[in-house]
C-alpha cells in the first residue's frame, strides 16, 4: 500500500538499511513525490510539494512546516505502528509533532508549549479516519535539507521524502519564479539573397587592402553531404600533405554549418519594429542581454514583410541596448514601414574569420613538410652558443629554450612546453629581447590567442630588462576592438583613426621590429602586403588554445623558408573552442601544438633540438600544485613558491599548511525563463560570504580574488550579489577567461547539484565537472589559496574532482555537508570515462588512418544540434574560437605565384572592394560571449615572482649561460 508507481516499497527504498541520508537527487527523473493512489487502502501524502519543479524555499532560522496525511480508506481498522524520521540531512534538522508548530512570530510561551517528536507510535486508524502528523524544519544554514519519514502501518512500510531549500537573504534575493522553457522554435528559413543592402554605421571605417579575401562559399555538395549527416570521404583518410587543405576545410565547413544552425535558432517570425527617431527602427530581441544571440554594432540582420515572399532587406545594427537593437535599412524600407507591420527576421554571423581560416588552410600547401609534417624534414642538431641573460631570474630550462631559439634556422618549429605558472611568457620575452638586441635584421611577429593575452605580452616586453624604442614595436588591433578597452599605456603602440583601430600602410609596417597581434588579426599584415619571409621569427603564444587552421593564419601567409617558428603552450590546458562535436573529434579540436607533441617522435621524446619542457612553477603554493602535477605532468613540476598568506586567517583555514579548502554544500541548480544557462544561488551566497570574510581586513584586496564558474548565468548572479554589497570590481568569469591569469585567491563555484544534469554535461562536454583540461586550468590559477564550493556527491562522479575532494579531506581541509563514502563512485562510469578520456584528448593523437566511427552522423543525437546544449557559456561561435569573427583583411603572396584576383562575391557588401568588419578578436572562451569587453588590466603576471633557481649546469662566467654546444649537422648552424 502506498507504493511508488511501478515499484514496491522494498524495491525502491531510498534509505535502505542506512540510518542516514547521504544524497538524494530530487531531479532524478522519477520524482520522489510522484505517488500512485490506486489500489492502496492507506494513503500517505507527501510533505512540502515542489514549487515550479523545485524544492520549497525557507529562510535560515525560520520554521517551515507541512502535514503528512495518513488516511485509512479500507473498511477495516488498521494498526499504525509508528511514524518516525528515519534520517535527516543535516542531522536532526526535521522534527515530527501532533500539533501545528509555532509560527515564526510566535511568543516564547508558544514555542515552549510545542512538543517535538522523533516518532509517533501505536495508533489504530478506524475506517475512513485520517491522522495528521506535522513535519517541520528550522534550518541553521543554507542548502538543501532532506528527510526520510517511515510510516510503519499494518504489514507495510511506507516512506516519504521531504525536500526544503534553505535560503539566506543573499540567495533569496536571486530567487526566480520564472520557470525554464526551452526557447527553440522552428522558424521557416528564408534565403536572404538577393537582398536590398542596408546602411552601414558611419563610425565603421572600412579599410581597403591590397589583397582581397575570397568569399569561400560552402560548396553545395559538401553542404548537402554534411547536412544529411554523412561523413565526407576525406575524413576516413590519413592526414597528409596531399589532403591537408581538403581535410581541414571540411572540418571548418562542419563548424560553420553548426554556427548557421545555432544562429537560425534565433530567427523570429511575425515581429514588430518601432521607429526610433528619424533614422532608425528598433527590434526587441529576447535573450540579447545574455548575448543569445550575440550581436554588436556593425552586424546585420535580414528582414522581410510577413505574409509574402518579398525581397529581404539588410539592416545594419547601429546600436545595442539591453534587449533591443537599432537598425538602419534601405531608405525605401523605412518609408514603407508602419508600426503595425509584421516581419520575419533572420540573424547572421560575420564570416570574415571563417574565410580567413579557409584561406590559411588553402595556402598551407606552400609551407612544405617542415612545418606541417616535421618528421619528413632532415633531422637537425642545434649548435647552442652561450648568451648573457637580460633577465637575471630565468632558470635552467628557460635558458635552454632561449638558447635553442637563438640557434634555430628555419623549420621545423621549436616548442616551449609550459605547464601552468612555469614562465612561458617570461621565456618568450627573453628570447624576443635577445633577438631585438643581438640580431639587427630580426623582424619578429608575436601572436596570442586573445586580446588580453596579446596585451599581456606587450606589457611584459615593455617591463623587460631592456628598453624597446616605441618606434620599433607595434600592437595590431582589430578594427572592431573598442578603443576604450585598451590600456591607455598601450595606445601609443597602436594605430587608429577617429578612435577606430586600423592596420598601418605597408611602408610603416615594415619599419617595426616587433609586431604583436592575435592569431586571426595577423591576417591584416598579409592583406596589407607584407611578404612571406619578412619575419625572421614568428612566436605563437598559448598555441594550445588555437585550432590548427587558426595557427596557420600567421604561418601560411607570413612564414618563409628561413623563418623560425616558435610555439609556446600546454596541451594539458584549454584547447581550441569548437562547437561542432564531430568536427572537434575529427581534428578541429586538436591544436597544432598538440599534434606536434603527440604525433611526431622528435617532440614526443622531448628532444632538446625540438622542444623544451618548463617544470619550475613560481605561481602556486606547493599544496595547490601537488595534485595537478601528479595528475597531468607525471609529477615533474617543481613548486618554487613559499610562504603563507594573511588570507588563511580571514577564512579560518583548518590547516594553514594546506591552503586548499573544499566547502561541501548541497544546493539547487536552476534555470529561468528561456535562458539555458545554469545557476546555483546557494553557492552564490557561499561565494559572497567567503569574499566578505577575506576582505574584512586590509591585507586582501579585490584585485587579489578571482571567482571561476562554468556558467554565464552563475557569473551574472555572483556579480549581482557582489554589487548589492558594493563590491562590483571582482573578477568573475569562466575558466577560459582565467587561462594565463592568476590571483592570490581563487574561488571555484561548480554549480551542478543534480546527477541528471551532470550526466547531460558529461555527454555534451558542458560545465567543467567532466573536462579535465578545464579542471587543470581552474585549480592552477591560485597563488596562495584555492577554495572549491560544490556538491561533493556530484563532484565525485568525476575521477579528477574526486581526487581533489579526497585530497582536501585527507589533509583536514574539508568543511560542510557530510562526505560521500570513499569508494570510487565513478567506477560504474569507468567505461564512459575511458571513452571520454579518448574523446577529450580529442582528436589529439588520433590515428587518422582509422575509420572515424565517431563521425557517424546517422546516430542520434544529431551531430551538431543539441537542443539543451549551452555553447554560449564558453563563448559563442559569434565571438571566439574557431568561429570567432574578427577584423578584416585580404589575400597574400606565396612562394610560387601571386594568387588570383577576387572573383564574384554573391554575398559581398555593397562596397565590393572593402571587407566586412568582424567582431573583436578571440577573447578566451566565454569572455567575449559574456560581453566583458574591458580587459582586466589588473591581472598579475603568471610568470611573476620568479626566483633565481641557481646556476644549474652553467659553468661560464657569472651572468653567462653555457648551453652545451653540439656540432651542427643538417639544419643546424
Amino acid at each position: 500500500m502506498g507504493h511508488r508507481r511501478n515499484y514496491s516499497d522494498d524495491e525502491f527504498s531510498v534509505a535502505s538499511e542506512k540510518p542516514e541520508v547521504e544524497f538524494m537527487d530530487f531531479q532524478n527523473g522519477d520524482t520522489f513525490q510522484d505517488y500512485s493512489s490506486e489500489d492502496t487502502p492507506v494513503l500517505v501524502s507527501a510533505p512540502f510539494p515542489f514549487e515550479h519543479g523545485k524544492p520549497k524555499s525557507v529562510l535560515v532560522g525560520e520554521t517551515s512546516a507541512d502535514t503528512i496525511q495518513i488516511e485509512n480508506t479500507s473498511p477495516e481498522p488498521v494498526n499504525l505502528w509508528s511514524v518516525r524520521i528515519f534520517s535527516s540531512n543535516p542531522e536532526d534538522s526535521y522534527v515530527l509533532s501532533m500539533m501545528r508548530p509555532p509560527s515564526n512570530g510566535a511568543s516564547e510561551e508558544e514555542k515552549q508549549a510545542f512538543l517535538a517528536l522523533t516518532s509517533v507510535e501505536d495508533r489504530t486508524l478506524r475506517p475512513g479516519q485520517t491522522l495528521t502528523v506535522w513535519l517541520s524544519c528550522t534550518p541553521k544554514d543554507i542548502g538543501l535539507h532532506t528527510s526520510i519519514v517511515h510510516v510503519d502501518i499494518g504489514n507495510e512500510k511506507i516512506e516519504r521524502v521531504a525536500f526544503l531549500l534553505a535560503d539566506d537573504n543573499v540567495s533569496k534575493s536571486l530567487f526566480s519564479d520564472k520557470p525554464y522553457s526551452r526557447r527553440r522554435v522552428q522558424v521557416k528559413k528564408f534565403e536572404p539573397s538577393p537582398f536590398v543592402p542596408g546602411c552601414r554605421p558611419t563610425q565603421q571605417h572600412v579599410q581597403g587592402y591590397k589583397h582581397k579575401l575570397p568569399q569561400y562559399a560552402i560548396p553545395a555538395h559538401i553542404r548537402e553531404l554534411i547536412e544529411s549527416k554523412q561523413t565526407p570521404d576525406v575524413l576516413y583518410d590519413e592526414l597528409s600533405m596531399i589532403n591537408y587543405a581538403e581535410y581541414f576545410s571540411t572540418l571548418i565547413v562542419m563548424e560553420e554549418l553548426n554556427l548557421e544552425e545555432e544562429m537560425r535558432a534565433y530567427d523570429m517570425e511575425g515581429v514588430l519594429m518601432r521607429r526610433r527617431g528619424m533614422h532608425f527602427l528598433s527590434l526587441e530581441v529576447p535573450g540579447l542581454a545574455e548575448r543569445r544571440p550575440s550581436l554588436v554594432q556593425g552586424d546585420f540582420i535580414f528582414a522581410r514583410y510577413a505574409g509574402n515572399d518579398s525581397q529581404p532587406y539588410q539592416g545594419f545594427i547601429h546600436k545595442v541596448e539591453a534587449d533591443e537593437i537599432f537598425l538602419k535599412f534601405d531608405h525605401q524600407f523605412h518609408m514603407n514601414h508602419r508600426e503595425r507591420n509584421q516581419y520575419h527576421v533572420s540573424f547572421t554571423y560575420n564570416r570574415v574569420n571563417m574565410r580567413r581560416l579557409y584561406k590559411s588552410i588553402d595556402d598551407a600547401k606552400y609551407l612544405g613538410p617542415g612545418i606541417l609534417f616535421p618528421h619528413k624534414s632532415p633531422y637537425r642538431v642545434l649548435k647552442r652558443l652561450p648568451f648573457k641573460p637580460l633577465d637575471p631570474y630565468i632558470n635552467t630550462e628557460q635558458a635552454d629554450a632561449v638558447a635553442s631559439i637563438l640557434a634555430c634556422r628555419g623549420v621545423p618549429p621549436y616548442v616551449i612546453y609550459g605547464p601552468p605558472g612555469t614562465g612561458k611568457t617570461m621565456t618568450i620575452v627573453e628570447a624576443v629581447l635577445q633577438l631585438y638586441t643581438g640580431k639587427k635584421r630580426a623582424n619578429i611577429l608575436i601572436c596570442a590567442a586573445s586580446n588580453t593575452a596579446a596585451d599581456h605580452v606587450l606589457e611584459k616586453l615593455l617591463q623587460g630588462s631592456h628598453p624597446i624604442r616605441p618606434r620599433d614595436i607595434f600592437r595590431l588591433n582589430a578594427p572592431s576592438r573598442q578603443y576604450e578597452d585598451v590600456n591607455t599605456d598601450f595606445i601609443k603602440f597602436c594605430f587608429f583613426q577617429d578612435l577606430v583601430f586600423k592596420c598601418p600602410p605597408l611602408q610603416a609596417l615594415v619599419q617595426y621590429k616587433i609586431i604583436i597581434s592575435t592569431y586571426t588579426s595577423s591576417y591584416l599584415l598579409q592583406a596589407e602586403g607584407i611578404r612571406q619571409g619578412h619575419f625572421t621569427h614568428i612566436f605563437l603564444d598559448e598555441a594550445g588554445q588555437a585550432s590548427e587552421p587558426e595557427a596557420m593564419v600567421p604561418l601560411s601567409g607570413l612564414c618563409g623558408r628561413d623563418t623560425v617558428v616558435v610555439l609556446a603552450g600546454d596541451p594539458k590546458q584549454l584547447g581550441p573552442v569548437v562547437y561542432c562535436r564531430e568536427a572537434e573529434r575529427c581534428g578541429l579540436g586538436t591544436s597544432y601544438l598538440e599534434r606536434l607533441l603527440t604525433g611526431f617522435e622528435q617532440y614526443q621524446t622531448g628532444n632538446p633540438n625540438y622542444v623544451t619542457k618548463l617544470v619550475r612553477n613560481y605561481r602556486c603554493h606547493p599544496a595547490i600544485l601537488e595534485l595537478p602535477s601528479e595528475l597531468f605532468y607525471e609529477g615533474e613540476l617543481i613548486a618554487c613558491k613559499e610562504g603563507e598568506s594573511s588570507a588563511y586567517d580571514c577564512i579560518g583555514l583548518p590547516n594553514k599548511s594546506f591552503p586548499v579548502l573544499f566547502v561541501g554544500i548541497q544546493g539547487c541548480d536552476e534555470r529561468e525563463g528561456n535562458n539555458p544557462s545554469w545557476f546555483n544561488r546557494i553557492e552564490v551566497s557561499k561565494v559572497v560570504s567567503i569574499i566578505r570574510n577575506l576582505t574584512r581586513g586590509e591585507d586582501v584586496h579585490e584585485s587579489d580574488i578571482g571567482v571561476i564558474t562554468p556558467y554565464r548565468q552563475q557569473v551574472a548572479k555572483i556579480k549581482k550579489a557582489l554589487e548589492a554589497f558594493e563590491m562590483p570590481s571582482f573578477k568573475v568569469g569562466s575558466v577560459e577567461q582565467f587561462q594565463g591569469q592568476e590571483r592570490e585567491v581563487i574561488i571555484i563555484s561548480t554549480v551542478r547539484s543534480t546527477v541528471k544534469h551532470n550526466e547531460f554535461d558529461k555527454f555534451f562536454n558542458l560545465g567543467f565537472l567532466s573536462n579535465h583540461r578545464r579542471f587543470n586550468v581552474a585549480i592552477t590559477r591560485a597563488k596562495s589559496l584555492l577554495v572549491i564550493i560544490g556538491n561533493p556527491y556530484i563532484i565525485t562522479k568525476d575521477r579528477h574532482w574526486d581526487r581533489l575532494l579526497r585530497y582536501c579531506a585527507d589533509n583536514g581541509s574539508y568543511q560542510g555537508c557530510p562526505l560521500p563514502p570513499p569508494e570510487s563512485p565513478y567506477s560504474d562510469d569507468a567505461r564512459f570515462f575511458s571513452k571520454y578520456d579518448e574523446d577529450q584528448g580529442g582528436p589529439s593523437g588520433q590515428d587518422y588512418s582509422q575509420e572515424p566511427a565517431y563521425c557517424n552522423y546517422n546516430q542520434e543525437p544529431a551531430y551538431c544540434n543539441y537542443d539543451d546544449q549551452e555553447p554560449s557559456d564558453f563563448g559563442s561561435g559569434h565571438d571566439t574560437g574557431v568561429a570567432q569573427p574578427e577584423p578584416a583583411s585580404e589575400n597574400q603572396e606565396s612562394w610560387s605565384e601571386e594568387l588570383p584576383e577576387d572573383e564574384s562575391q554573391p554575398f559581398s557588401n555593397p562596397q565590393a572592394d572593402v571587407e566586412e568588419t568582424p567582431k573583436q578578436d578571440g577573447e578566451e572562451g566565454a569572455a567575449a560571449a559574456q560581453g566583458d569587453a574591458q580587459a582586466d588590466q589588473s591581472l598579475t603576471n603568471d610568470d611573476s615572482q620568479l626566483q633565481d633557481a641557481g646556476a644549474g649546469k652553467y659553468t661560464f662566467p657569472p651572468g653567462w649561460c653555457d648551453v652545451s654546444s653540439i656540432p651542427a649537422t643538417g639544419w643546424g648552424d
